[in-house]
């Protein structure tokens, strides 16, 4: 009963053989595969791959290094692709101060993400959030926004999407930043890096974060897990991540496995 929450399948990287990833994937248990959208054309592929296959669902938006795509035609096609039932996020969205420098470009990020955010309170669907530092801090001006705004926005929410609004995208902040996050009902995503060697502060975090606001997701083709790590990545490795989660909490393999898979249908509302 693994599920991924954010995997790029819709990447050229799967061309030459998507078909027998997604096959590995069910083999190894995983149930659901959240495929993000980065502008309009891969938010189509993304619709496109989860209305082709039960256990495929899809996210759709602009992330923040790819806002040249954002015209208002282009974020009119997002708005209708966000209305398809196998569309059950909007994402990824956000927040990545680490290739963006300049104040101008930083201040359209803010102002695409609150046109997004806008996007998913009317059409009721949470937000798959990317946060990324300048030089990779773990805290600093890039989440200082991104918190801001989302409590903003938390404020005008109805109670549904309220309750479980979304999920920060591979996680790698503080612990502050991880319990402000929670506190606005957010769930965090833990991604391959938790399996690293030098990832013992990251790994600190995990394990004073509940288990009830946990998503494991791959985000592959990248950030492959260890003892994986070296090749392309891929929802089937999603369970070493589980493994490092279940060591971090001292649960089983399967717990966590049931566990994040139950949050994801709580967030995502993608059934059974």
């Amino acid at each position: 009963m693994l599920t991924d929450t954010h995997c790029h399948l819709d990447d050229h990287k799967f061309n030459a053989d998507r078909a027998e990833v997604i096959q590995r994937a069910t083999e190894a248990g995983v149930i659901r595969i959240l495929v993000p959208g980065l502008c309009h054309r891969s938010s189509k592929d993304a619709a496109r791959l989860a209305e082709s296959n039960p256990n495929i669902y899809a996210a759709v938006g602009f992330h923040p290094t790819d806002l040249k795509e954002f015209t208002e035609k282009t974020f009119e096609e997002v708005k209708a692709l966000a209305s398809r039932p196998k569309v059950v996020a909007i994402g990824e969205i956000g927040l990545d101060y680490y290739w963006v420098k300049e104040d101008a470009a930083r201040a359209v990020q803010r102002a695409r993400l609150k046109e997004q955010l806008t996007l998913a309170q009317e059409i009721n669907k949470p937000v798959v959030l990317h946060l990324r530092e300048e030089n990779d801090a773990q805290f600093g001006e890039a989440a200082r926004d991104l918190l801001e705004i989302l409590e903003e926005w938390q404020n005008g929410l109805p109670s549904s999407l309220a309750d479980n609004p979304g999920v920060l995208h591979s996680f790698n902040g503080t612990l502050e930043i991880a319990r402000q996050a929670l506190a606005l009902n957010f769930y965090l995503g833990v991604t391959g890096p938790v399996t690293y060697k030098n990832a013992e502060k990251k790994r600190d975090v995990i394990k004073q974060l509940p288990l009830d606001k946990i998503l494991i997701e791959t985000d592959a083709p990248f950030l492959t897990p260890v003892p994986q790590r070296g090749k392309r990545n891929e929802p089937a490795f999603v369970r070493h991540i589980a493994d490092k989660i279940a060591d971090i909490h001292s649960k089983s393999p399967a717990e966590i496995a049931a566990v994040t898979a139950t949050n994801a249908t709580r967030l995502f509302a993608w059934g059974d």
